[in-house]
């Protein structure tokens, strides 16, 4: 049985819901199959009475959500003969537990146990259009009523076919676990009312909107759930994509230019490495040489081997200087005047370097190209635009390339993109042979997708303890969103020469996404974006680490200038209830304001977004005892002795989901203030691989940590897989300041310290396989 849902008429509220009802359709199948369709939102009204944000009165929430409600009704969930529900949810799972939480709401509407409901991943599937892109924290925003209606259709379905079966009415059944037990005591399984409930022909069926549960009747939505696959990827059983059994496909690995963007011109000595033990194949491919072997030991060995000549990269020559340079020549002027009459200016200028977004999994994909056809399995986020773009690169019809989505290992943006499933199609069609194609570490950070350096300069001015305007011009290396919305019509328009289809799409995720919850007078927020020359791509929560970091230094500093404390400030200017109260909450569990060493201070910080907000506070510890500790294989620097993090995402679906995501986000945010950057100096990036590129490790992360959802509120769910990251860096942030006296300009804190490790070959681009790994552990 496969559920669906359609709303014509206009009497809608936010979220698709109408006042009148639902429609769905009973789909044509041997069993129970519903699909929901929710038809066209219409924009929320503002709530604020002071002069309103666009996020405010419509945010990119709302247009990722709209973008795929007119194809909600092609989202399907089926009842099996075995009573179970099975649901393939078009968006990509790489960890941040949406499998687990979309069967928590089938399993809410349907009365099921959340075992008895089996999430998979959908393929490529066109014609959802707009409704197959994982980002933006949106996945369970936009999926949630459209699932649940579907899930609702289908339990109104099954209980009309047990009045046939049982008889009685159906408002007198109880239903528990997939059972349905008449007054009369007879009892059928969901698996037995499933073929009755299915039709020979696609029907329309109405539901009434009081038939879905209201967030008082809930027991499986709110209640804490451990991931439905945490023992599976424990324990190895999980199926990534490089553990896929396809028969014949073998490692295959690419040797790499040594400037970012180089091409291969190329191969001097081909014979000589396919005499190697192992390797099978060498070809040229657009973005380097494709080494395909029995191992992936025995690639490594054929990508060190090879003597390629390579063409000029996108940035020969080039250094951080010289792009930062490039960027402020590109940034607007400040239009309030500096020196306002009888007002205070206060100032503030902020650089944030290249950042690199690989996940712990590389770039992997498993391509099979032969006789006309191609199969791709790969982690992918946008696999429609993936589909197209493998179809074009290797010169098939898209109908001809069939894509399936994998569980991926981590992604922050990165897979939203499908360089790795391009390259292993091509790698596979040069050798006419199945690959299981798996980048290098140290490709990730050299050739990979980057967070791009950016600037944020402000002003604000002040008269008689208020603040009367507030402006932020906000420049940075052009950020990619050639995947477009998910679907190919937007990612060609995002390709156009001239650049604007990009920078029309970066604007409007900027001004959908950017909002300074305070009451500052006049707000002005822009985005100057320039230079195409990097691979950039949608990092964690895009542009709010940044501008939000920015934003809650100025605040800080607009705090001092006014002589008031830093939560106390906020708390007066904020306007919004939530934030206040994620605010306050973690100063009361944090306990701020309390009286510090010299050389180590408190931060806060907060953030809106994602139809939620969220703040954090943090102890940090810059004396020089602690900075200049020594660290095997790592960075010291100022040390984060505790950490607070609380977030209000409106109707909570899996609280220990939530909380494990915000100990994500605070790992990224503390990242992203402290130590992680990539360094470029002559076209090149200097970091290779996990050992040289410093993400947050264990001795970086506080002892002392709590991640807080706050309780569950309202009928709309927001977002939380990148929700806690602006706030962390910005609390890290206001911390370092408040304990040294000097408000850090660049970020990371420590880019412009010496470089800590021995910078690895660009040629060969790739160390030698490790051979003595039990030596390093401790």
């Amino acid at each position: 049985m496969t559920l669906s849902h359609s709303e014509p008429d206009t009497g809608k509220e936010r979220g698709g819901v109408s006042r009148r009802g639902f429609l769905g359709y009973v789909v044509a199948a041997g069993t129970l199959v519903v699909a929901a369709d929710v038809g066209l939102a219409t924009p929320a009204a503002a709530s604020v009475p002071s002069a309103p944000q666009p996020p405010e009165l419509y945010d990119l929430n709302d247009a990722l959500t709209d973008a795929g409600l007119p194809t909600s009704q092609l989202i399907t969930v089926t009842i099996n003969k075995d009573g179970s529900a099975s649901f393939e949810i078009p968006r990509a799972e790489v960890g941040q537990g949406i499998t687990t939480s979309t069967a928590m709401i089938i399993a809410e509407e349907l009365d099921l146990p959340v075992e008895k409901v089996h999430v998979a991943l959908a393929p490529a599937r066109p014609e959802l259009l707009f409704n197959q892109l994982t980002g933006g924290s949106n996945t369970t925003v936009s999926t949630y009523t459209p699932i649940r209606v579907a899930a609702a259709i289908a339990k109104q379905q099954l209980l009309e076919a047990a009045v046939i079966l049982l008889g009685g009415t159906a408002e007198r059944f109880i239903v528990k676990g997939g059972v349905v037990t008449a007054p009369n005591g007879k009892t059928a399984t969901y698996g037995e009312l499933a073929t009755k409930a299915a039709s020979s022909t696609t029907k329309q069926v109405q539901l009434d909107p009081s038939k879905l549960k209201g967030s008082s009747d809930f027991k499986v939505l709110g209640k804490p759930q451990t991931r439905l696959d945490a023992r599976d990827i424990v324990t190895g059983k999980k199926q990534f994509a490089m553990d896929l059994d396809v028969p014949g496909a073998l490692p295959t690995m690419i040797c790499r230019p040594p400037t970012l963007n180089g091409t291969p011109k190329a191969v001097r000595n081909k014979a000589d490495v396919l005499k190697l033990p192992g390797v099978t194949d060498v070809a040229i491919i657009p973005t380097g040489v494709a080494v395909r072997a029995e191992t992936f030991g025995q690639c490594i060995d054929g990508v060190r081997a090879l003597q390629v000549d390579w063409g000029p990269g996108s940035v020969e020559g080039e250094n951080d200087e010289s792009v930062l340079a490039n960027l402020r020549r590109a940034e607007l002027p400040l239009a309030v005047p500096k020196i306002p009459v009888l007002a205070k200016t206060v100032e503030a200028d902020f650089e944030f370097m290249f950042r690199s977004s690989a996940a712990l999994e590389p770039y992997c994909a498993v391509a099979d190209v032969r006789d006309g056809s191609a199969e791709i399995w790969a982690g992918l986020k946008s696999p429609i635009v993936s589909q197209g773009e493998v179809a074009q690169a290797i010169g098939l019809p898209q109908g001809k390339v069939k894509v399936h989505v994998i569980t991926g290992g981590g992604s922050f943006g990165h897979k939203l993109f499908g360089n790795h499933a391009i390259e292993a199609a091509q790698a596979s069609k040069a050798f006419g042979k199945p690959v299981r194609l798996m980048w290098h570490r140290a490709d990730e950070p050299r050739q990979g997708r980057l967070h791009p350096m950016s600037t944020s300069r402000m002003r604000a001015t002040v008269l008689a303890g208020q603040v009367l305007t507030f402006e932020q011009r906000h420049t940075s290396v052009e950020t990619s969103f050639r995947h477009g919305l998910g679907e190919m019509l937007t990612s060609v328009a995002t390709k156009l020469p001239t650049g604007l289809g990009n920078l029309g799409v970066a604007e409007a995720v900027f001004v959908l996404s950017q909002e300074m919850p305070y009451n500052f007078g006049v707000v002005d927020q822009t985005l100057t974006e320039t230079d195409q020359r990097f691979n950039t791509g949608s990092m964690r929560n895009v542009y709010s680490p940044d501008v939000g970091c920015a934003n809650e230094l100025m605040v800080d500093i607009l705090a001092k200038s006014m002589g008031k404390d830093p939560l106390d400030f906020r708390l007066e200017y904020l306007k919004n209830d939530k934030v206040k109260g994620v605010l306050r909450k973690v100063a009361e569990v944090g306990g701020w304001g309390r009286k510090m060493p010299a050389g180590t201070a408190q931060g806060i910080a907060i953030h809106k977004e994602y139809k939620g907000a969220s703040a954090c506070l943090v102890e940090i510890d810059c004396r020089p005892e602690t900075v200049n500790r020594k660290i095997r294989d790592g960075v010291g620097g100022p040390r984060v002795t505790k950490a607070v993090i609380a977030i209000d995402a409106g109707l909570v679906i899996n609280p220990r989901g939530l909380e494990a995501q915000m100990m994500g986000c605070f790992a990224d945010g503390l990242a992203l203030a402290l130590t992680s950057s990539v360094h470029l100096k002559d076209g090149h990036f200097l970091e290779a691989s996990w050992d040289n590129y410093f993400y947050t490790r264990q001795w970086n992360i506080p002892h002392d940590f709590t991640a807080i959802a706050m309780p569950s509120n309202g009928e709309q769910p927001g977002g939380g897989g990148e929700a806690g990251v602006a706030c962390s860096v910005a609390a890290v942030a206001c911390a370092y300041a408040r304990a040294t006296g000097k408000v850090p300009k660049r970020f990371p804190i420590n880019h412009d310290d010496p470089i800590g490790f021995e910078v690895k070959s660009f040629v060969p681009p790739v160390p030698e396989s490790p051979t003595d790994g039990l030596s390093h552990t401790y």
